[in-house]
């Protein structure tokens, strides 16, 4: 259900966003409030409003707020008296003391996940007509469980383009979707066997591959540049690319304004790629502090997807074979250790699940469960914040309209009843999601939970 509100003033709640910078989002925060931090600023109509601002970077938060929202964007955010002395007879909206945030945004996204096993098969064999349902109901769910921002890594047959207008054009409720397409790999490489790959060879054909993902109207590029825990004959530490294929990619997507971002594994095959310019690793199974530090100076950010090596229930649920949940779980204890050498050296790190977002899981859905466990392995409540909202949107380079509560962007918000900044478990009790300022969940009116 959706309710399109053009003008209204949510109240009764504590606004709290992160826009630390460096470190993952790690450095100490400084509180803003209040009276000390409100300067002018426009509305989108071009009116004078008042809005709440930082003096300084770091994590924080306007107790008793106002957030004023004006069509889809914010027109006003501060204390809540200072925003009702302008807003005329705009629509109050309780929150009933609610702690408001950003929408989550979850940066490693597959609506047509297949993997090996049963119910991998049944997606495979789904006609198109029906993988754009199945695709659809999926993005109608992430939206609704506080995911308003994704970024897709591979979805099968560009129907993520094709799901992404009709998002756009409000015929399918979902959230924001930023993809890569088809992503590319080798001959033979992982993922090949299915149509959310495109099989590419040299040095020519990964730059046709790029530049046929941008032609499709992809925002950033994937690359597969070694093994995985899903492809039964390689292993994880296969080099899948060789160097000239890999410079090609990069060196076609930036040339094009397009970020690259690539599966990989050991720590040799990432180096070499960091060296070259790459932007994302997703995974980073086996890192060493070497690599790290190498990344946090080159600016690679690392997507952990920490969930992958820690869910046999959902493994189980899916009759995924013997041989990749072996892979899978036995690659945990190192994974998690690559991942604290990631937070140790300062690399950004960023919220993304792999698994889809909106799926039950450990009593939460996916994308949760992956933010308490990077909150749990060392990030902390406050770096967890900043890589679940403003971290991704900044490497989505989206900071103009998303990633904060600010005066200007989006409307694209979720509350909850516990503080995020005291715990990161507080994202389980999201119960009202606003998207472009449409309320699209409402547990208090007995809309249907995600």
């Amino acid at each position: 259900m959706n309710d399109m509100v053009n003008d209204v003033v949510l109240v009764n709640c504590t606004v709290t966003d992160a826009r630390a910078a460096g470190s993952g989002g790690r450095t100490a925060g400084v509180p803003f409030s209040g009276d000390a931090a409100i300067r002018p600023a426009r509305t989108t109509d071009g009116r004078i409003a008042d809005t709440a601002v930082r003096t300084a970077e770091g994590e924080g938060r306007i107790a008793d707020a106002a957030v004023w929202i004006r069509g889809d964007r914010i027109a006003a955010v501060g204390p809540r008296e200072r925003i009702l002395e302008r807003t005329g007879d705009a629509q109050l909206l309780d929150l009933d003391g609610a702690y408001v945030t950003p929408g989550l945004v979850n940066m490693h996204t597959h609506l047509s996940l297949s993997l090996p096993g049963q119910g991998g098969d049944s997606v495979k064999n789904m006609t198109a007509h029906e993988l754009a349902l199945y695709m659809a109901d999926g993005a109608r769910r992430t939206l609704h469980c506080g995911v308003t921002t994704v970024r897709c890594v591979a979805e099968k047959d560009h129907a993520d383009f094709a799901l992404r207008r009709a998002i756009e054009s409000d015929r399918a409720a979902g959230p924001r979707i930023f993809t890569a397409g088809r992503a590319l790999v080798c001959t033979g490489g992982h993922g090949h066997e299915g149509s959310d790959t495109l099989e590419c060879d040299g040095a020519d054909g990964f730059r046709r591959g790029v530049r046929s993902q941008i032609k499709a109207g992809a925002d950033l590029i994937k690359i597969m540049i070694s093994g995985g825990i899903a492809g039964e004959h390689e292993q994880m530490d296969t080099p899948q690319l060789f160097s000239d294929e890999l410079a090609a990619a990069l060196q076609t997507a930036h040339a094009w304004g397009r970020k690259v971002t690539a599966h990989a594994g050991p720590a040799a095959v990432i180096a070499e790629a960091v060296e070259m310019g790459l932007d994302c690793v997703e995974h980073g199974y086996q890192l060493t502090p070497e690599v790290a530090k190498r990344m946090a100076e080159r600016g690679t950010s690392l997507v952990p997807t920490l969930l992958v090596t820690r869910c046999k229930e959902f493994f189980d649920e899916l009759g995924v074979p013997e041989w990749m949940q072996c892979r899978s779980l036995g690659a945990g204890p190192r994974h998690l250790e690559s991942y604290a050498i990631a937070l140790d050296a300062g690399v950004d790190v960023l919220l993304g699940s792999d698994m889809p977002p909106f799926w039950d899981f450990e009593g939460t859905n996916a994308s949760v469960r992956e933010l308490e466990c990077m909150s749990e392995g060392g990030l902390g409540p406050a770096g967890a914040l900043y890589a679940g909202t403003l971290g991704p949107i900044r490497w989505l380079g989206a900071e103009a309209d998303l990633g904060t509560v600010e005066v200007g962007k989006y409307a694209d918000l979720i509350a909850m009843d516990a503080d995020p900044l005291a715990g990161t478990s507080a994202f389980r009790g999201v119960r009202w999601v606003m998207k472009g300022g449409r309320v699209v969940r409402d547990d208090r009116s007995g809309w249907e939970k995600p």
